[in-house]
């Protein structure tokens, strides 16, 4: 059985147009659906970074980063934790793979939010003054 995305008391001429909800939901669920939205997204994303790079805009954000990051502890604390990993699983133990597995978490959650935020403004601004994307 079909359900209408309509309600009760609705005329013919409204439940006609409207677009049954299991219909709806195996398209929303489709996989080509899935891949055509992050496609765009992906190419919107190199875009968005190929115009950051040739604009030099790019390694400014991440030289601002750098800054931040250092100004809040953050390095800080990352090279702390990468310390106790290493003791708690012993030097001839621990792979430079296995040690940025277990620190990146770490490292992406203590970032700051004023950080982040920051960096977003700037994407945005940058955005804002070069539209041609």
């Amino acid at each position: 059985m079909t359900r209408h995305l309509c309600r009760r008391g609705a005329d013919k001429r409204q439940a006609q147009k409207l677009v049954p909800v299991q219909h709806y939901a195996n398209l929303c669920n489709s996989n080509s659906f899935r891949e055509k939205n992050m496609s765009k997204d992906s190419q919107m994303r190199a875009a968005i970074n190929q115009k950051l790079i040739e604009m030099g805009e790019r390694e400014r954000l991440k030289e601002l980063l750098r800054t931040k990051l250092i100004e809040c502890g953050w390095k800080d604390q990352l090279k702390a934790h990468c310390k106790d990993v290493i003791k708690e699983k012993g030097l001839e133990h621990v792979t430079v793979e296995d040690l940025v597995a277990e620190i990146t978490p770490k490292g992406r959650a203590l970032v700051p939010d004023s950080v982040k935020k920051e960096l977003l403004q700037r994407i945005r601004a940058f955005l804002a003054q070069h539209s041609t994307l």
